[in-house]
């Protein structure tokens, strides 16, 4: 699922693309949306809030979009072919004269005023990339349940908006804490909004997310070869491979069964196990 710094930097290119202009093409193909025609309405700002995108249009409308697991907004010059998938997965299209945004597989598609916008993003905390941003209000909503295990806490959306199981486990392993520590128990807590909005501001322009100090540089034992790719994330992505700071292997288990592409990765040297916790074998 895309995070915070994906969806900020989608957002940013949308509204290159589309912000300014009057839509010349409309297509939305969804059922409830299927007679919506915003063609000639001027696209005034495409915005994120945490994973969601909120397109706002003169008129006092806007297009709120989540992408979740598969979904992908691809934009696209007139002449272009489209190729972000076939046209049975095409759910929007948005077009003006320079322009073509197409999104696919897009399992959220709603159109509403933008002054109901907090209908579908109220419930979200603060954003890390976001102009709401209160480390200290993020801090007391993941403390509010001191018992829940950190990395469940980190990815409710409503405790602070835009970290996904990728900066979970790569803020878990930073932290030096287990994901199933519980978040009270957490020592000097209030690193954790600071480091979490460092890790997605310095990746919102990047391609290639990276959370090591050599990420897009070579490593100092690699001499002058290139960067290494398997070498931009601490745990995340390596499971049974050395943890990059001890050597030992990086472990993956299942945190919340119930969600879908959810899997934790840590390293169990650096990251110990509080007693009675962690994962079941």
């Amino acid at each position: 699922m895309p995070e915070g710094d994906t969806v900020w930097r989608l957002a940013q290119r949308l509204g290159d693309a589309l912000a300014g202009h009057p839509l010349t093409r409309c297509d939305l193909r969804v059922p409830r949306l299927a007679t919506v025609d915003l063609t000639g309405r001027e696209v005034l700002e495409v915005r994120s809030r945490g994973k969601h995108l909120l397109a706002r249009f003169e008129g006092g409308l806007t297009l709120h979009s989540h992408l979740r697991m598969d979904g992908a907004w691809k934009i696209y010059a007139p002449a272009e072919r489209w190729r972000g998938g076939p046209a049975h997965q095409i759910r929007a299209v948005l077009g003006t004269a320079a322009h073509t945004a197409v999104g696919y597989r897009l399992p959220v598609l709603d159109l509403l005023r933008t002054t109901d916008e907090p209908r579908v993003v109220g419930h979200l905390g603060p954003d890390l990339l976001g102009p709401d941003w209160d480390p200290e209000q993020a801090l007391a909503l993941l403390l509010s349940t001191p018992d829940r295990p950190l990395g469940e806490a980190l990815l409710d959306q409503r405790n602070l908006a835009g970290i996904g199981n990728v900066y979970k486990s790569e803020l878990c392993f930073l932290l030096r804490a287990s994901p199933w520590l519980p978040v009270g128990q957490l020592p000097r807590p209030e690193r954790l909004p600071a480091l979490a909005k460092k890790l997605l501001e310095a990746n919102k322009h990047r391609p290639a997310r990276t959370t090591t100090p050599w990420g897009y540089r070579p490593h100092p034992l690699q001499g002058s070869g290139g960067a290494r790719p398997d070498r931009r994330l601490w745990v995340y992505g390596r499971a049974g491979r050395p943890c990059l700071y001890c050597g030992t292997a990086i472990r993956t288990a299942d945190q919340d069964p119930a969600a879908e592409d959810r899997v934790t990765y840590w390293c169990p040297a650096c990251q110990p196990e509080p007693p009675d916790t962690g994962p079941t074998d």
